[in-house]
Formats: structure tokens, C-alpha cells, sequence
């Protein structure tokens, strides 16, 4: 009976052991996954900022700059392109709506980022763009692979359409939470007009046209969760500069279109760190809890069934006629 035991025993500790490293590297690669109908909202501000007036074209300084960042998963554009591209594709319709102090729109810039669901590599597709211009993205932009490694990373730049590293920089402690420090600096770099002019009846062609350039630098900083490679905080030190302004009529020849140190407003880190600490839970139980788990249930079930097994082989004591 004890034999019969400890092999039972053996069978289940050698499923437990087998099923260990399958969860890690084989069904956590398939499973976790970016889903295609996720929404994002994140609002960012500039406090204070410069900011050019277009009523006097001066720049002035202002008590707030708000930037509203959306993030929408388009399903069906998804599933378009996951039949010819024969893995899980994941599409963001992004808008990033900059408005002044008083409410009105400063810019609005429209992009669409394809990426893997798994890998966040991203998937060059028809309908990739920024503004309405199509890009080729190579690297990742906004998240960061599942289990996030200790390097640098190709980042891409929407105001630039370029690709340039993101610095690994250290692991620090963000609201309870072990992060890595990205940062990432674009040296000044001319940079298309918005699409979307805040004066009406002027478009970025007509401006374009009178020789007058944009320019951008900016300072680019991730607070990212190792696990789930969501962000958790991010911050830019951003500049825009108009130049050979006074082909547009401006007194100076150059002028701060805008400048400030953008940051996420409390009460979003606040829900994003909360959103990052449920989804966490969910990789590590795929890459951590239930394998190790797993895998110790297997030893000591193994144990169980060799200590079975040396009992049953014990000489039974004779007993007294």
C-alpha cells in the first residue's frame, strides 16, 4: 500500500516539477499581453510655463500649461491588422491636447502606435502616424516590456520622428514601489509645425511657407515598474522655440513657443501607482509565485515518495510465537 502511495506520490511531484518552468517561459509569454480595448487618460502640467501669446506673438510667462494625454485602444483596427499579421496586435489611437490658462487649445497632436501585445515591439502597419504624417517606428514609446531589463532601451520621439536610446539610470523607490529610471535627452532638433494651429484660418503649410522653422528640445524622465513595464510617473523638461520669427511679422528672431518642466498631476500618479499594483500581482503569479510554488510542492512531494518508498522497503520485525 505504502509503494502504491509513494508512486502516486512520484507521478504528481514530477507534474509539479514539469509545470514549473512550462508557466515561466511557456505560457507567460502567450498569456500576458497587452489588451486591445484598454483607455488611458493621464493629465500633465506646466507650473509655472512660458507660453507664446499669438494675440501680441510674445512669449509670456503663465501660471499653467495642462497637457490632456489619451490613450484608446482601437479593437477593430487591431483585429484588421492581426489577420495579416498573424500574432496579437495591439492599436492606440493617442491624443496629446495642449491648452493655456484660459481653457483654449495651444495644439493637438493625433498619433497611432500598432505594437506587439506581448512584446511591445512595435508593428509597422498602414496607418501608423503622428499628426496625420506616416512614421515608421522603430522602439518602444509610452510602455516597456513585460519584466523590464536593467539597460537602455531605442525610444521613440513623436516631435522628432526619430528613434534615440533611453538611458537606464538606476533602481529607485516611487510610492512603495521598486522602480527603474529612464531618462532620455533630444537635443535641439527642427521639428514640424502642428497640423492644428491655435489661430484660425492659419495652417502649419502657410507658416511653413514664409520660412519661419519650429524647434525642440526636451528632457524626458520614467519612473517604470520592472514587472508589468507600465510607467508609473513621468516627467519632461520640454522647449519649443519659433525661429527667423520675424518672417512672420514677430519682433525677435527668435521665441520661446513654449517652455516648462511638465509633470503628472498628483492625482493621476496616484491612480496609475494603484492600477500598476493590481496588474503586477497578476504577471508575478506566472513568472514567480506559482512556479516557485510549484516547483517546491514537486521536492517535497518527491521527498514524501522516496521516505513512503524506504519505509515500505523496511523489514517487517518478526513477532513472539
Amino acid at each position: 500500500m505504502r509503494r502504491r502511495a509513494g508512486l502516486v506520490l512520484l507521478a504528481f511531484a514530477v507534474f509539479f516539477a514539469a509545470l514549473s518552468p512550462l508557466l515561466r517561459w511557456y505560457a507567460f509569454p502567450r498569456l500576458a499581453k497587452v489588451p486591445p480595448n484598454q483607455y488611458q487618460e493621464v493629465v500633465l502640467e506646466a507650473s509655472p510655463a512660458t507660453l507664446l501669446d499669438y494675440t501680441t506673438l510674445k512669449a509670456r510667462e503663465v501660471e499653467k500649461v495642462t497637457i490632456v494625454q489619451t490613450l484608446k485602444g482601437n479593437v477593430e483596427e487591431s483585429e484588421k491588422i492581426e489577420r495579416s499579421a498573424g500574432r496579437d496586435v495591439v492599436v492606440w489611437d493617442a491624443l496629446s491636447y495642449i491648452q493655456g490658462p484660459d481653457g483654449k487649445m495651444v495644439s493637438a497632436i493625433p498619433e497611432r502606435y500598432i505594437f506587439d501585445a506581448h512584446t511591445q515591439a512595435p508593428v509597422n502597419a498602414t496607418g501608423e502616424m503622428v499628426d496625420g504624417d506616416p512614421v515608421r517606428r522603430e522602439g518602444i514609446e509610452y510602455k516597456w516590456p513585460f519584466l523590464t531589463e536593467k539597460r537602455d532601451y531605442a525610444y521613440f520621439d513623436a516631435q522628432t520622428r526619430t528613434t534615440a536610446p533611453i538611458h537606464y539610470k538606476g533602481t529607485r523607490t516611487f510610492r512603495g514601489l521598486e522602480v527603474y529610471y529612464f531618462e532620455q535627452t533630444i537635443p535641439w532638433t527642427k521639428v514640424p509645425m502642428p497640423k492644428k494651429m491655435p489661430i484660425q484660418g492659419v495652417t502649419a503649410e502657410q507658416i511653413a511657407q514664409t520660412g519661419m522653422t519650429r524647434w525642440y528640445t526636451t528632457r524626458r524622465m520614467f519612473w517604470v515598474d520592472p514587472v508589468t513595464g507600465a510607467p508609473v510617473n513621468g516627467e519632461e523638461i520640454h522647449t519649443e522655440e519659433l525661429r527667423d520669427a520675424k518672417k512672420m511679422g514677430m519682433s525677435e528672431d527668435t521665441v520661446t513657443a513654449f517652455s516648462g518642466h511638465v509633470k503628472m498631476r498628483d492625482d493621476y500618479i496616484a491612480d496609475t501607482v494603484d492600477l500598476v499594483k493590481s496588474q503586477r500581482v497578476l504577471v508575478l503569479l506566472l513568472t514567480s509565485y506559482l512556479p516557485w510554488g510549484f516547483l517546491g510542492l514537486g521536492i517535497g512531494l518527491l521527498a514524501l515518495a522516496l521516505w513512503l518508498e524506504a519505509r515500505s522497503r523496511r523489514p517487517e520485525s518478526p513477532t513472539n510465537a
